[in-house]
């Protein structure tokens, strides 16, 4: 038995429901009084205490006997039949159950009883299906030849894996000696699954999320993006419940990760009360949807989780402008994807800010606002390019901070020029640049802007967003460079840096490399460190350490700005 979004594609065909009644599989070759008796058997309820009736098992061993095929039905837990599933003489395949929610913490609310025919047990495929499906329930009557049932076999989920499974077998049982306790059953397991989740319930409102990260290539490399994304999730206020590592030789392009490992995913999201799956990897609109119709949980990525992060800091009117701009840009090629997965998102994680309320709009709406973005974003545009052009005037010199985020740009501008701007240890803590005026010792006073933090795989349309802010490095008589060394991954940093710099064509100003953060490393290293660079080394939060930045700032700044005044 496989779920609906697993069955080979040329097997599709076959499978269809009828729209006279709560049939669906494969129907084709049926005779008509066959059909009837099968729509007969999809108006039945069974005794809401008893897996199956002894009555209605019998009926399906002997209509799977004679039409040579599977059957399945779907109960709910008042008994009722709520569709009726027809496979081939070795499986059957359970529709999509989008309709049917569950709750965090709680089952589907539905338990599965099909026949098998050559005597076979319950099978990994019916064990994936209850994962998967959060079935309160997965029963298979084995058929004799004669149409009988032998016994039902049932197996059921587990909170806590015992000798490595999360399931557990129930003893095999004839259909009319059945124990009247199904409910009672059902009542226990999800109030075991309940305790689980509250024992680690978090602050109410928060998100609960599983990381995840596959890879072709060493773990290594996956380990380090993993511990960055895990820190944009924590600057996005979001509670990791656990980080999964995937290594696989060929990514699979339907669900990303493996259905055993995506089943594992699934039974921790149910027993952690997790409401939410990010991605370190950039998910295609299908693969959203593939891995939202599997595990009915909110699915992002990476470049969602950053966009969130900017929706949230951005304060000023041209950031704010910005953000909903890259927002709608990543949004449109997935409009075509008109289904839960998208109204899914609507006011969570990936789904805030200026374009929150745009995310069922159509496309032409959305390019109409796009337009209209694009034109204020030139007014705004214009209008810092007269605030730079009387900067100019008063013949002030540009120093501007860059580097990865969480670097220490903004606590070294506040501790340069003694201001108070937002800063704190989190990504991206600063979106808006921030300018602020510093005086020399030598009376030479100059213009020091903060601008927004780097970081690896940056969205594009984010990048091309931020383009007119960033303009304004075109604009600087230095760039500093400012390096958090105490991050053992600060050369992969620098490097980073280095690319968007050159992306962004300003390779032909002059760079000054500042190690930041000396406090946090070790002093050898420091000292090896700028024995062999041209850098300087402060603590950001420490003025006594700025005395050789400030000379080697000044030196720089001067030579650049004589060189503009002997052009003039």
């Amino acid at each position: 038995m496989l779920a609906a979004l697993l069955v080979p594609h040329e097997t599709i065909t076959i499978y269809r429901r009828t729209g006279i009644s709560n049939l669906t599989g494969n129907l084709s070759g049926l005779k008509t009084g066959q059909l009837k008796r099968l729509e007969r058997l999809g108006k039945r309820r069974t005794d809401s205490n008893l897996i199956i009736s002894a009555e209605i098992a019998r009926e399906m061993g002997e209509l799977s006997v004679e039409i040579k095929r599977q059957i399945g039905l779907l109960l709910d837990r008042s008994g009722q039949v709520e569709t009726v599933i027809i496979g081939d003489h070795k499986k059957i395949v359970i529709p999509a159950l989008s309709h049917i929610r569950s709750a965090g913490g709680r089952l589907k609310g539905l338990r599965c009883v099909h026949t098998h025919l050559a005597g076979e047990d319950l099978t990994e495929d019916d064990l994936m299906d209850l994962l998967f499906l959060r079935l309160d329930l997965m029963a298979m009557i084995k058929v004799l030849d004669s149409g009988l049932p032998e016994r039902i076999y049932a197996v059921h989920l587990i909170p806590a894996p015992v000798d490595g499974k999360n399931w557990h077998f129930l003893p095999p049982v004839v259909p009319s000696r059945q124990p009247a306790n199904f409910l009672e059953l059902i009542a226990a397991l999800e109030d075991e699954f309940s305790r689980s989740a509250a024992s680690r319930k978090s602050d109410a409102g928060k998100d609960r999320a599983i990381l995840i990260s596959v890879t072709t290539k060493a773990k290594t490399g996956a380990q380090e993006s993993m511990d960055e994304l895990v820190e944009l999730v924590r600057s996005d206020d979001v509670e990791v419940l656990e980080t999964i590592i995937q290594r696989r030789d060929k990514i699979n392009p339907k669900l990303i990760i493996g259905k055993g490992k995506l089943a594992e995913i699934m039974l921790t999201a149910l027993k952690r009360n997790a409401n939410l799956l990010i991605f370190d990897q950039e998910l295609n609109p299908s693969q959203v949807r593939s891995i939202t119709d599997h595990t009915e949980l909110r699915v992002i990525d990476r470049t969602q989780l950053i966009l969130d992060i900017f929706a949230r800091r951005a304060l000023s009117r041209e950031g704010k402008l910005q953000i909903e701009m890259a927002q709608l840009k990543y949004l449109l090629p997935r409009l075509g994807q008109r289904d839960d997965a998208l109204s899914r998102l609507t006011g969570g994680i990936g789904g805030r800010g200026p374009g929150e309320t745009k995310l069922e709009v159509d496309r032409r709406r959305i390019n109409d606002r796009l337009s209209k973005l694009d034109k204020r974003l030139k007014q705004v545009g214009q209008e810092r390019h007269h605030r730079r052009s009387r900067r100019r005037k008063k013949d002030l010199p540009v120093i501007s901070l860059v580097g990865y985020t969480n670097a220490g740009k903004s606590t070294l501008l506040n501790s340069l020029t003694k201001s108070n701007i937002y800063a704190e240890d989190k990504l991206f803590a600063t979106l808006d640049p921030t300018s602020r005026r510093l005086r020399f010792p030598e009376d030479v006073e100059v213009i020091v802007t903060d601008t927004v933090g780097f970081i690896r795989n940056l969205p594009a349309e984010l990048l091309k967003a931020f383009k007119a802010t960033l303009e304004e490095l075109h604009e600087a008589d230095l760039l500093v460079h400012v390096i958090d060394i105490s991050n053992p991954r600060f050369a992969e940093q620098i490097r980073v840096v280095e690319e968007v710099l050159e992306e962004l064509d300003l390779a032909d100003i002059t760079i000054m490399q500042v190690y930041n953060k000396i406090d946090k490393a070790d002093p050898v290293f420091v000292r090896e460190l700028l024995e062999r660079s041209d850098a300087v080394a402060v603590s950001a939060i420490n003025p006594a350490t700025f005395a050789p930045f400030l000379e080697k700032a000044r030196k720089l700044v001067l030579k650049k700005w004589n060189g503009h005044q002997d052009v003039a």
